[in-house]
């Protein structure tokens, strides 16, 4: 199954892969038209309901594919409203044809007529809430003819998620529904078809572009409402906790903060006045730190931990106390990784090893990238948490649903990119569920790194990652 949101990512997805959703309208109308011939006979009437996207612009395709029946078109609204390109060609289509193609300027005018078939393509899986005019009074007679009903992807006014509706409703009598079934149509009293319209497999299992449709902002936000990050990390090393914390920044995060041991908090705090560093006793993470740590984190959204820790003994210690008693969401990068295996915690963990960093936590890896995802998946389920392996191919899984991410080059084998990638992946997760931001920050963190090495060549470096963020991860 396949929520409304998804199917947006995919549709995307699919177009950056060199499918077009014009061609996908296309396959889509086909499928309506191979539905409606199997509901009639030649010679009988069909009533096409047509709203003005691309659920419309599907039902405009499947009238010229049906000849042979006596096909009425009503478009609700004026054409030059018609929402999408792709819809309003498949419009102007009809003009050149002889097809009875009417427009409907106000909910008066709608009669529909004797229908022995009314296709219902007013709304799509992208549309939730109350009908609103034309389509309420639209619904409401088609509800009330004789004919069979056959809906585009959804009944027009219920939610495809939830089978829900907010009001009035189309009682549709079949439904063709494309790629993949909708949660909401297992709930109702109608015949389902899932047309395959030519997605292609790597459309899922790749992340991509369509992947930026899962992040939005409202017009009427506040600071904090996208986020609050904590970054621990430094001592031996005081770059990482900074790029990690700057590119949770350019990733999205209202406000970041760093604690660091007092050694280098000054240090760390020099590489960005945006940064919010308060320090910690001594030159390095101990257990004698966590009660403090715990309860710096306890109003943050995402806690990122490990970036310039460092393996001494203490500082796992620490990091398996943390972890142990903390009970919200973390991103887990570096030496950090290790203790993972044997904690019992019920926090949220997105892990971010490379290769030999997951093979140190006891998982396995192989050459072949769909064995290595395969590897990368059953380990996840194994440990509970997401993981984020990166690799020349990222795998993204949480041990049921896997992603690869094949952005990125190899002058990202550059010291710091891990950094980058584990802040962005902590600002991501304020907003989204782990293995999204995952998915969404691996491909971000790659597509930067591949806009820096088109434009410059090699030698990038992870500062360069961390400017180019903002960039990538903009639609569009």
């Amino acid at each position: 199954m396949i929520t409304a949101g998804e199917m947006a990512v995919v549709d995307a997805n699919s177009e950056a892969l060199g499918v077009p959703r014009k061609q996908l309208m296309e396959s889509s109308g086909n499928a309506v038209a191979r539905a409606a011939r199997g509901m009639t006979s030649p010679g009988d009437a069909v009533a096409l309901v047509c709203g003005r996207g691309n659920n419309g612009g599907d039902a405009l395709v499947a009238a010229r594919f049906l000849r042979d029946r006596e096909v009425t078109v009503h478009l609700l609204g004026r054409p030059e409203t018609i929402a999408t390109d792709i819809a309003r060609e498949n419009w102007d289509a009809l003009a050149g044809t002889e097809l009875d193609a009417r427009v409907v300027r106000d909910s008066a005018e709608f009669a529909l007529g004797d229908p022995d078939l009314v296709v219902d393509a007013m709304l799509g899986t992208g549309v939730t809430g109350a009908l609103r005019e034309p389509e309420a009074t639209a619904a409401a007679a088609v509800n009330d003819c004789d004919a069979t009903v056959l809906s585009v992807d959804v009944p027009s006014g219920v939610d495809s998620d939830t089978g829900e509706a907010a009001g009035g409703a189309v009682t549709a009598d079949a439904v063709v529904t494309f790629h993949d079934e909708k949660p909401g149509l297992a709930a109702l009293d109608a015949d389902v078809t899932v047309a395959d319209i030519g997605i292609p497999e790597a459309a899922e299992t790749f992340v991509g572009p369509g992947d930026l449709l899962r992040l939005s902002r409202a017009s009427d936000s506040h600071k904090g409402d996208h986020g609050e990050v904590l970054v621990v990390g430094g001592g031996p090393y005081t770059g990482a906790p900074a790029l990690a914390a700057q590119a949770a920044l350019r990733a999205g995060a209202d406000l970041v903060r760093v604690a660091a041991p007092e050694s280098v908090a000054r240090e760390i705090q020099g590489y960005s006045e945006d940064l919010i560093v308060r320090g910690f006793e001594g030159d390095r993470l101990a257990p004698k730190h966590v009660e403090d740590l715990l309860a710096r984190a306890e109003g943050q959204d995402v806690v990122v931990f490990g970036p310039g820790l460092g393996s001494a003994g203490e500082t796992l210690d620490a990091v398996a106390d943390f972890l142990g008693a903390y009970e919200g969401t973390a991103v887990v990068d570096a030496d950090a990784l290790q203790v993972v295996p044997e904690v019992e915690t019920d926090a949220t963990l997105v892990c971010t090893p490379h290769q030999g960093e997951l093979r140190k936590m006891g998982g396995e890896t192989a050459d072949d990238p769909a064995e290595r995802a395969a590897l990368v998946e059953s380990f996840a389920a194994e440990v509970g948490h997401t993981l984020l392996v990166k690799g020349a191919q990222d795998v993204i899984s949480d041990g049921e649903r896997t992603r690869r991410n094949r952005t990125g080059n190899p002058g990202m084998t550059v010291g710091g990119t891990g950094d980058v990638l584990a802040g962005a992946t902590g600002a991501l997760a304020c907003v989204l569920d782990p293995p999204e931001a995952a998915a969404v920050a691996a491909w971000a963190n790659g597509t930067a790194g591949d806009r820096v090495a088109e434009r410059q060549g090699n030698g990038l470096t992870a500062t360069d990652l961390v400017a180019e963020l903002p960039g990538a991860l903009r639609r569009g």
